[in-house]
């Protein structure tokens, strides 16, 4: 064994998260651990990072009692971890990435770095990755794959003996995924260790040699990847036959909600043109850098257009900011819930009012117990745990902080919602919540639209699909003709 757990638990606020957790991970394999959003994986990470201190229990290392009470100690160890939001300085070249913190000096001259040899070294560790990539590019220029892969590199150059990889193929696009998991598999072929958290079950399938299974806090049991199916997985994850993942209902077509018309976003674009109706979901799907989230950014006036109408339920809007956006009744779900959707040091009860301020006045002064109020309701209605409001949002897991998003655009009694992948980063469970949320809004007579990047759940929730390429919309296909291959072409500009 490299690591191991022993009778580890750990408290907050007097509410127990993690109840007596044994791991053991073996030298050169790829370990699982999998578990719902709130299941314990994140807070196993931090104590064996240094963020947290376990309350009971013991840490052993090859052998040894391992003491991890700051992160220094757990990097000295040999334990790296590279987590879902990359820590990288966008600003700055690889080579300088790789070896922030503890770069190479010139013999004797101690202000004056090694250059030389510090980009011959990123070389070789990106050769071992398989990668090309010049050590002085700026990160910034990187795509998010290759992003991850400096990262890696970072960890080797601090001769990690453990890879703790959290959700790392979440934000990457199949090409991107393919490679990341390839260079994992090489990593283990040479004897790195892999800790690996992931919602993706078929991926685990694929790169995972033995899966560590976690409900609320506890440890259910220890299995083969390669000797369980996914249906078991899903059920040893969240205790019960999950027999429907998309549990798509159907509504009669109603009244068109949203109008798009020549909408340009800079001068060299194509105009779009689109509808939405009430009674169905629609779906943009696409390659990755098709323009679909830059077209909703623009639509809800994030992003500046050229030119181009928006009509919500058959009246013109100049939505040129996303305060006017709020006030039309559009809701916008982004992409990156913890930069764009929530102050993560902020309670659960800000979170959830935040939008829509001017509810929760009196006299002109914000009143804390109509937020209080109001976010108890939605807490209670889409059954966010743990149920205390005045949690902050960066303690929740990621299922229940998307939770916390949608409640904030209930609040402002919006018509129109934009999902942009709306279940990325969280589990199988939590996914089945969000989809029986939106079908509640369809019913409820809301505008419904949903970007995503996975094509099963694109074909599983949406009655019509839109298909981008380029900035323009290549294919808008109805539910019963829809399938991977006319996506796919669509997608790549047929």
């Amino acid at each position: 064994m490299l690591l191991e757990m022993k009778n580890v638990s750990k408290s907050f606020s007097g509410i127990q998260v993690l109840h007596g957790i044994n791991l053991e991970v073996k030298k050169g394999e790829v370990h699982v651990l999998l578990g719902e959003n709130g299941a314990g994986k994140s807070t196993i990470i931090k104590i064996l990072t240094g963020a947290y201190t376990k309350d009971t229990g013991v840490v052993k290392w090859e052998n040894k009692v391992l003491d991890v009470e700051k992160p220094k100690d757990a990097i000295d160890a040999g334990i790296a971890t590279i987590y879902q939001e990359l820590n990288l300085i966008p600003q700055l070249s690889v080579m300088e990435n790789i070896f922030l913190g503890h770069e190479e000096k010139v013999r004797g001259k101690y202000s004056l770095l090694d250059r030389n040899n510090m980009r011959k070294k990123a070389e070789e560790l990106l050769s071992r990755l398989g990668q090309n990539i010049d050590p002085d590019e700026i990160v910034g220029n990187l795509g998010v794959g290759q992003q991850q892969l400096v990262e890696i590199a970072k960890a080797l150059s601090l001769n990690a003996k453990l890879l703790i990889l959290d959700e790392p193929t979440s934000s990457l696009s199949g090409k991107e995924a393919e490679q990341l998991l390839s260079t994992i598999e090489n990593l283990r072929n040479q004897g790195m260790t892999f800790i690996y958290i992931s919602h993706r079950l078929e991926e685990i399938k694929r790169i995972g040699d033995r899966i560590t299974v976690l409900r609320d806090g506890t440890k259910i049991q220890t299995v083969s990847a390669k000797n369980t199916s996914v249906d078991e997985m899903v059920t040893l994850m969240v205790g019960r036959v999950l027999e429907n993942k998309f549990p798509k209902k159907q509504f009669k077509k109603g009244k068109e909600g949203l109008r798009v018309e020549n909408l340009k976003l800079t001068s060299d674009s194509p105009a779009v043109n689109f509808s939405a109706y009430q009674g169905e979901i629609l779906g943009i799907s696409g390659l990755v850098g098709a323009g679909r989230t830059e077209l909703m950014r623009g639509i809800f006036g994030v992003d500046p257009v050229i030119s181009g109408d928006v009509y919500i339920f058959g009246e013109k809007k100049n939505i040129d900011n996303p305060r006017k956006a709020i006030q039309e009744g559009l809701a916008f779900i982004t992409e990156d819930r913890k930069e764009e959707g929530l102050f993560l040091d902020q309670s659960i009860y800000f979170n959830e009012t935040i939008a829509k301020l001017n509810f929760v006045k009196k006299n002109g002064l914000i009143s804390v117990k109509s937020q209080r109020n109001i976010a108890n309701k939605y807490t209670q209605d889409l059954k966010i745990r743990p149920s205390n409001i005045e949690l902050m949002a960066k303690n929740l897991s990621g299922g229940n902080q998307q939770k916390v998003v949608i409640a904030k655009w209930l609040f402002t009694g919006a018509r129109v919602f934009i999902f942009d992948e709306p279940t990325r980063g969280i589990d199988v469970g939590a996914k089945v919540e969000v989809y029986n949320l939106i079908n509640s809004l369809v019913e409820q007579g809301s505008i419904v639209i949903i970007i995503s990047s996975e094509l099963p759940e694109i074909l599983g929730m949406c009655d019509r699909i839109l298909v981008m390429n380029e900035g323009k919309i290549t294919g808008d296909l109805m539910r019963d003709e829809a399938n991977q291959e006319n996506i796919m072409k669509a997608a790549i500009g047929g």
